[in-house]
């Protein structure tokens, strides 16, 4: 308890710290406005952005295209990582076709989805199932792949069914790797919905950002950015509570906290 009351301390020594920065060092330092704006002037333009410019209704835009991004391209993971885990007939088949899908890079989809699908919500979510889909699925992948065999066995010993030992021990045992999949999805579906609004978007904290590069405004782009942090942050902060209800079982020391 102590341990974890001085790390809150010190972390928010260090916001303190940043904050003090970002106000004091651009004067010092000699930056004009334009390059670096101080915290209070982009504090300033947040509340003019809420006001006038809808801050609260796009934030919750590209939200929504994160949560829906990201539960979508998690379950295709799981579902992927599972039958890939279970039939290596299946992962020798597929595999070559995924890992392409990987490498190929997914900004480069993005116009492509636009043009077909229009500057909808559905461009922005389909980047993001795409970024998010890999992580959750090698570690599915891996972690069905690595199960105890001796605690299959203990399991078929008892006449276990197929979809019992996937219930009782494959699917458990994949949980933690799951849940670490999890976590880097959470972050990487802000990533692949802002390239989704920056490429073709007119709603959305990727489109205020574009808004903001256009017309010079730096401490808009700093507000949008800020709430794009936010969001992930958010995302992140969801799983690692939805982790720690899941894997209560877990010993503390076992389950990463950051």
């Amino acid at each position: 308890m102590r341990t974890n009351v001085s790390a809150w301390v010190s972390s928010g020594v260090v916001l303190l710290v940043f904050l003090a920065l970002w106000q004091w060092a651009p004067g010092l330092l000699g930056m004009p406005e334009y390059v670096f704006p101080k915290l209070t002037r982009v504090l300033q333009e947040a509340v003019h952005m809420w006001r006038n410019s809808d801050l609260f209704g796009h934030f919750w835009i590209t939200a929504l295209e994160v949560v829906v991004g990201f539960i979508l391209g998690s379950l295709l993971g799981i579902l992927f990582g599972v039958v890939l885990g279970l039939s290596p007939r299946a992962e020798a088949v597929l595999s070559p076709y995924i890992l392409a899908l990987q490498i190929a890079p997914k900004v480069a989809f993005a116009p492509l989805f636009v043009m077909w699908l229009g500057y909808t919500i559905y461009p922005k979510v389909l980047v993001a199932i795409l970024i998010v889909f890999f992580p959750v699925m090698v570690n599915v992948l891996s972690a069905v792949r690595t199960v105890d065999p001796d605690m299959v066995n203990l399991v078929r010993a008892f006449n276990a069914s197929r979809m019992q030992i996937f219930r009782l021990v494959e699917f458990p045992s994949a949980l933690p790797s799951l849940f670490s999949g999890l976590r880097i999805a959470a972050t990487l579906a802000v990533i692949g919905v802002t390239v989704g609004e920056l490429v073709g978007g007119n709603k959305g904290l990727g489109f205020l950002l574009i808004d903001g590069e256009g017309q010079g405004n730096t401490a808009a782009v700093f507000v949008s950015i800020a709430a794009l942090t936010l969001v992930g942050l958010l995302a992140y902060w969801a799983v690692v509570w939805l982790e720690r209800r899941v894997l209560h079982y877990i010993p503390r020391a076992s389950v990463a906290t950051v």
